[in-house]
């Protein structure tokens, strides 16, 4: 193995966000975002049709070992992610060791790359599928917390973001609700 490119959790985790966002292109990604489940992703996204993709950062073997001793490690079935890798400095894990279905990301001077792809198959069970729901939902209360009075919904509705955002005129090229025969 080679020598281990040093670098720090959080900025190991802004690269993951990075990289589930920008190069595997999931529309929504979470970091760091505490649920009742007791599991904390480093980071997560959802793409497509709900199909969901766990990042767990790791800085040292030290931390990849301790990992596998997790509730979640052990008992794979209630952990998160339809598709989960591992994202560490290049030469902290092999591929042998990779729980099975396991892809690994690896850090190095010139950014993220892919040493392994995660299994095709969905890894996540109905259990972790209820899990990322409890995630979503908390998070999606954290938000509704910081809007108050307003709540999501109002936040949401296009007509509110339009007022706020653009003065109420809509961009150019959206047609008006009552003028587009989708919605008729």
């Amino acid at each position: 193995m080679s020598k281990p490119f040093s670098i720090t959790h959080a900025k190991l985790v802004s690269k993951a966000v990075h990289w589930l966002r920008h190069e595997y292109r999931c529309g929504i990604v979470l970091s760091e975002q505490y649920c009742a489940t007791g599991e904390i992703p480093d980071a997560i996204g959802w793409k497509g049709v709900n199909r969901s993709v766990l990042i767990e950062c790791k800085v040292s073997r030290a931390d990849f070992l301790a990992d596998a001793n997790k509730s979640f490690r052990t008992k794979p079935d209630d952990g998160l992610g339809c598709e989960r890798f591992y994202l560490a400095p290049a030469g902290v894990i092999t591929l042998a060791e990779l729980p099975a279905g396991w892809g690994l990301l690896q850090y190095s001077r010139k950014g993220v790359s892919v040493a392994k792809k995660s299994a095709k198959k969905d890894l996540r069970s109905p259990v972790g599928l209820m899990k990322e729901m409890n995630l979503l939902l908390a998070s999606l209360r954290r938000v509704e917390l910081r809007i108050e009075p307003q709540t999501i919904t109002e936040f949401l509705k296009w007509k509110n973001r339009m007022a706020e955002y653009n003065g109420g005129a809509l961009p150019m090229g959206l047609v008006a609700e009552e003028d587009n025969p989708h919605l008729v």
